[in-house]
């Protein structure tokens, strides 16, 4: 069926508890703010309904609490990257050390500490981390997009149906892989992240079959847990919709889905990777990049060649050179 094991994967979890936390800590916040700026939002357009008839307050209302959730909605987009380089690529380091069998971080300093100076020595700026994410992201569609095209052309009845859903479900599987790439370049502890994220790839398509084989059912574990999250949330979601004034109609479902989203993000997804990290480093052991997936990957994607680019571009910054001996006094 799958090749990872659930019960070691939420042990990990659990031994990494100071970045549940934080992910708790972050995801739950940002759906609290969603939820409350959203209700102020629609407060202050309800107010300014007051105006007018019934009409046009609804309306403000409505407004009001759409202007409210996107300002949340930017906030979130602009802290991506800072969210990507403290709380996910921390989390990755930790977990990629406790999967080895490597306690690794010393007495005395925390587990987010130590995690935060493992991912700079990797990526010196969060800039670079989300760079190398985003052309990982491009290579990975585009071998999603090579095993949709190899099933497209079979001589199989209904099968441009049958690709249309694979290829929705591909897209939601491999949003687990692209931080196996990123525990990938952690692991072999380079120097040069674009040139690590690029070997990475390489293993990664050499295997691609097991590791879309798992993705593919952790995205129906992972979803299906979602669904049911988003079902319980409905009834607290409603509540605070209640308590909204103008008792906006929409944001019992939007506020479920915020929910959702936000339990996903900090629990189900970190345990998502344990599991594909298992999988990728297992089925990787031993190999080395075939030439012939390097070439077929250069020539399927810009963005894997835009990986070469950057790592034979890339300079290491220089340590500060020690100040030399004091010339001797005549």
């Amino acid at each position: 069926m799958w090749d990872f094991s659930i019960g070691r994967a939420l042990g990990l979890m659990g031994r990494t508890l100071p970045f549940i936390l934080l992910r708790m800590a972050v995801y739950f916040g940002a759906a609290l703010a969603y939820v409350l700026v959203t209700g102020v939002g629609a407060g202050i357009g309800w107010g300014i309904g007051g105006f007018g008839d019934a009409g046009f307050r609804a309306a403000a209302t409505m407004w009001g609490g759409v202007i409210g959730l996107g300002m949340v909605g930017v906030v979130m987009y602009l802290l991506r990257e800072y969210i990507l380089y403290i709380v996910k690529a921390g989390h990755i380091a930790v977990l990629v050390t406790l999967l080895d069998g490597d306690e690794g971080m010393p007495q005395g300093k925390s587990q987010i500490a130590w995690a935060r100076e493992e991912v700079s020595k990797r990526f010196v700026q969060a800039s670079v981390l989300f760079g190398v994410d985003q052309l990982i992201k491009g290579v990975l569609r585009a071998i999603t997009g090579l095993v949709r095209g190899i099933i497209g052309i079979l001589p199989i009845p209904g099968a441009q149906q049958f690709v249309s859903v694979l290829r929705a479900f591909l897209y939601v599987a491999i949003g687990f892989v692209d931080e196996v790439i990123l525990a990938y370049a952690i692991r072999t502890r380079s120097d040069n992240a674009w040139a690590s994220a690029r070997t990475g790839l390489i293993l990664y398509a050499q295997n691609y079959k097991p590791m879309l084989k798992n993705a593919a059912w952790l995205a129906l574990i992972v979803y299906g847990l979602s669904i049911l999250i988003f079902l319980v949330m409905l009834a607290p979601a409603a509540l605070a919709v209640y308590l909204i004034p103008g008792a906006w109609s929409a944001g019992g479902i939007v506020f479920a889905l915020i929910f959702a989203w936000s339990v996903k993000a900090a629990l189900l997804e970190p345990f998502a990777i344990a599991c594909m990290m298992e999988v990728y480093f297992r089925s990787i052991a031993g190999q080395v990049p075939d030439p012939a997936w390097e070439a077929k990957l250069d020539q399927l994607s810009g963005k894997f060649v835009a990986l070469k680019e950057k790592a034979q571009s890339y300079r290491p910054p220089q340590a500060p050179s020690e100040p030399g001996p004091a010339p001797a006094e005549s």
